[in-house]
């Protein structure tokens, strides 16, 4: 690993090529009921229908959205949340970050929440170790299929711009709305063609013109069978693309295989329609009180807000009842 992985299991290295350990893509692979979960607009999850989970079957495991959930609105972990993160480990019940956000963006994680657990991010398509600080696994797209999704949604939507996160990084088209963090490290510009010989482990695409919502719904008319379509953010004009069948959802059901966990002892935290897949999987799902309308029509339960520590109120609960 580039950063000097201490991980015993070994990892891929944040730059090395990111590919998938699975013999088969994942767009080639059936999709699961919660990969196949689509949060257009209008249209609901099916969570508050669903049976209740099964009380008798203790939380093994905490899953929890980061931006607009477990962090303030400032970007900071507050002392309450970083205690209750700690406490957490001290129970043996495992942590697992979830997030849009690309690894590099993961250091002042790791240091905010003293490199509890393993991350996984750019919305499933890489599995990340913040105590290794290093990839350990990635599902990306396919360089034909990101092709594709390219001259769709330039027919769909002209006036568009591109970004995508790859091996070496960040790269957009000029005038993408980009965050302020990429811009500080000059990211890389041009057409977003010329980007897409290195695969993408996740695509952007925005219109100043459009909302995160409107872009999302025409998006997954003219792309949707091909990639994962969703936002995370609705300040933000930009939708976000992922591999076909790989989503939150399924990337930590994968994790949960590994460790002998059922859904069913999962808690899960989240505030944005991305989160919606790992929500409907998760035995028990929590929605923080800023969330996007369509994550609280979908649970049951909802926490405070990010900005009133919701995540560590829940977290100090479940702490309580393991001692």
């Amino acid at each position: 690993c580039l950063r000097g992985c201490r991980s015993r299991r070994g990892c891929r290295g944040i730059g090395r090529p990111l590919v998938s350990r699975s013999r088969r893509h994942p767009e080639d692979r059936q999709r699961s009921p919660a990969a196949q979960h689509r949060p257009v607009v209008g249209v609901h999850s099916k969570l508050n229908s669903r049976p209740p989970a099964d009380r008798s079957r203790r939380v093994r495991l905490v899953a929890t959205d980061l931006d607009g959930t477990l962090l303030r609105s400032d970007g900071t972990v507050s002392s309450r949340t970083r205690n209750a993160l700690a406490q957490l480990e001290a129970t043996g019940i495992e942590l697992v970050f979830t997030t849009a956000r690309p690894p590099r963006w993961m250091g002042p994680i790791a240091d905010m929440t003293d490199q509890h657990g393993m991350a996984i991010c750019a919305n499933g398509a890489i599995t990340y170790d913040l105590r290794a600080r290093c990839v350990v696994d990635a599902y990306p797209l396919r360089t034909e299929t990101a092709l594709e999704i390219v001259r769709r949604l330039r027919e769909a939507v002209p006036g568009g711009t591109f970004a995508i996160e790859t091996a070496e990084g960040f790269a957009c088209e000029p005038g993408h709305l980009q965050h302020q963090w990429d811009w500080e490290v000059k990211p890389r510009t041009g057409d977003i063609i010329q980007f897409l010989a290195s695969p993408a482990v996740k695509l952007l695409f925005g219109h100043p013109e459009m909302t995160a919502d409107g872009l999302l719904a025409v998006a997954q008319g003219a792309v949707g069978e091909l990639a994962e379509v969703t936002h995370s953010n609705p300040e933000r004009s930009a939708i976000e693309l992922s591999a076909r069948g790989i989503s939150k959802a399924t990337t930590l059901a994968r994790l949960c295989d590994g460790r002998g966990i059922d859904a069913s002892e999962v808690l899960a935290f989240g505030d944005m329609p991305n989160d919606l897949p790992m929500l409907e999987w998760a035995g028990t799902a929590i929605a923080v009180a800023n969330s996007h309308p369509l994550v609280l029509a979908a649970v049951s339960r909802v926490t405070a807000s990010n900005d009133e520590d919701g995540v560590a109120k829940v977290l100090e609960e479940l702490i309580e009842r393991a001692s």
